[in-house]
């Protein structure tokens, strides 16, 4: 009888070993393989230097406006930049050889900069940027003023998104705080 318990007390710390390790193999596989598979990593064709801009007075306003239903209309077209960088510089710095980069692979050719949109919103979804007129644009966005260089841009390999995306729960908490309507047809047209 003895005999019996302690088996049947091991097969116990047998079945607990085997849920631990599957326990571990899916927090492995769900924090760190899985989202690997499932994003991609690109970089913008250019290393655009947001700080540089701020630090010479532009204001965001200059380069990304909103198009008159408010939605958010614009990243700068190759022929706004060109207005200051019409011109290959010569420059041998990272800046310069960005700039180069620019003029030569855009402004010759006439062709559009294929920017890569952190937070572009599915078709379904209107956002409107006047509506929300007063928020400090880093509420929802990242504090791109303060970079140097672009951060990775992550697009998810089934929708096609960006893993920065706002997502309708952030939203949602948003305005449960201010005490705005959470009705379906505020974003969703």
């Amino acid at each position: 009888m003895e005999e019996k318990r302690s088996n049947s007390a091991g097969g116990v710390g047998g079945m607990a070993l085997f849920a631990l390790i599957g326990f571990v193999g899916a927090l492995v596989v769900g924090w760190g393989i899985f989202p690997k598979m499932l994003y991609s990593q690109k970089t913008q064709p250019i290393r655009f230097s947001h700080t540089v801009h701020t630090q010479l007075g532009i204001e965001c306003e200059q380069c990304h406006h909103l198009g008159p239903d408010g939605r958010f209309a614009g990243l700068p077209s190759t022929e706004s930049c060109a207005e200051c960088h019409g011109e290959e510089t010569g420059d041998t710095s990272a800046n310069g050889k960005e700039i180069d980069k620019f003029v030569k692979d855009y402004v010759k050719t006439g062709r559009q900069v294929p920017w890569l949109v952190y937070q572009y919103q599915p078709d379904n979804v209107f956002f409107s940027h006047a509506a929300h007129k007063g928020f400090e644009c880093t509420k929802c966005h990242l504090d791109v003023a303060k970079m140097d260089t672009p951060p990775p841009y992550y697009e998810n390999r089934l929708s096609g998104y960006s893993k920065d995306t706002m997502k309708m729960w952030e939203c949602e908490r948003c305005h449960a705080s201010m005490g705005t309507s959470n009705a379906c047809f505020v974003c969703h047209k």
